[in-house]
């Protein structure tokens, strides 16, 4: 035994020297897709050999230690008697005395009780069997009254959930509400396209400007980083439209980032008609014109 046990030690301290080694030697390389190294995969490969070397050593283990134990205990061989034979008249009855859950469940009477359950009176010789019901069935119908029972008080007596006619009700309000807020959205969705001259947006416009281009194009659009944006010249066009564009996917070249997300859409609608207001202003200190002049093909109402 000792010698088994020492034996056993060894294997698994050198396997898991020889998993060490290994974690030492490995390199490391660039992650794969769970996110795990060459040397991690390894790692843990060595390791559920390891782990399976260990059960099999203990499954051996016990195998030595019974054989050792018969060996030096052994048990004489023992005959088993031959079962005693039973007659099939006796078998039947002993399995029919015990019935399955299949035959519960269905309420079924062995064909031998059929006497028994005869109903006494016949019409045209044909006589009935009092069957009685299966137990699904009173399962089911008894168990449709309780749950009847439950939703009567938990619905109209208790009125601890909304009924149906008051679910609708409460369906039709949520949805009223919901086409309101989406009508609302819609109103406001605003592109380069569907962009008009509107001075109803213009004072929240002039807000969004001093919060946002003031810096680079001075506080009253002289123009300081970026262009004036008071008179008739324009890089990037000079219609309500070319500046909502311009605003909202910005020009990378030239240092104007977009701000398509940063702003809403009615922001942008409501800064490109601050922007063309300023137009003919004449602030202090303007910057000399840029691009090309722009002439309105029409006048906006």
């Amino acid at each position: 035994m000792k010698r088994i046990n020492l034996s056993l030690a060894l294997i698994f301290i050198s396997t898991y020297s020889f998993a060490q080694a290994e974690v030492a030697e490995a390199p490391v390389v660039q992650h794969l897709g769970l996110d795990l190294s060459i040397t991690e995969i390894l790692v843990i490969a060595l390791l559920g050999f390891a782990a399976i070397l260990l059960f099999v050593t203990i499954v051996l283990f016990n195998a030595f230690k019974i054989m050792l134990r018969e060996r030096a205990n052994p048990n004489p061989y023992q005959k088993l008697s031959d079962p005693t034979p039973v007659e099939y008249e006796e078998w039947l009855k002993t399995k029919k005395s015990k019935p399955n859950i299949w035959t519960k469940l269905l309420s079924l009477k062995p064909i031998e009780k059929e006497e028994e359950l005869i109903i006494p009176h016949a019409y045209d010789g044909i006589h009935e069997l009092n069957n009685p019901t299966p137990t699904w069935f009173n399962v089911l119908f008894y168990g449709s009254i309780l749950f009847g029972a439950g939703y009567l008080y938990y619905y109209h007596i208790g009125e601890y959930g909304p009924r149906q006619d008051q679910e609708y009700e409460i369906e039709m309000v949520q949805a009223a509400a919901d086409k309101r807020s989406f009508l609302a959205k819609s109103a406001e969705k605003y592109d380069e396209n569907s962009v008009k001259i509107d001075e109803s947006l213009i004072l929240n416009g002039k807000t969004v400007y001093a919060t946002n281009c003031a810096p680079c194009h001075g506080e009253n659009g002289q123009g300081t980083v970026g262009p004036n944006l008071t008179d008739e010249y324009w890089l990037h066009g000079g219609s309500i439209n070319d500046v909502f564009k311009t605003i909202k996917y910005g020009v990378p070249a030239k240092g104007m980032v977009s701000w398509e997300k940063t702003l809403s859409s009615k922001n942008i609608a409501e800064l490109s008609n601050y922007i063309m207001s300023l137009k003919g202003t004449k602030p202090a200190n303007a910057k000399a014109p840029q691009g090309d002049l722009y002439e309105e093909e029409t006048v906006a109402n």
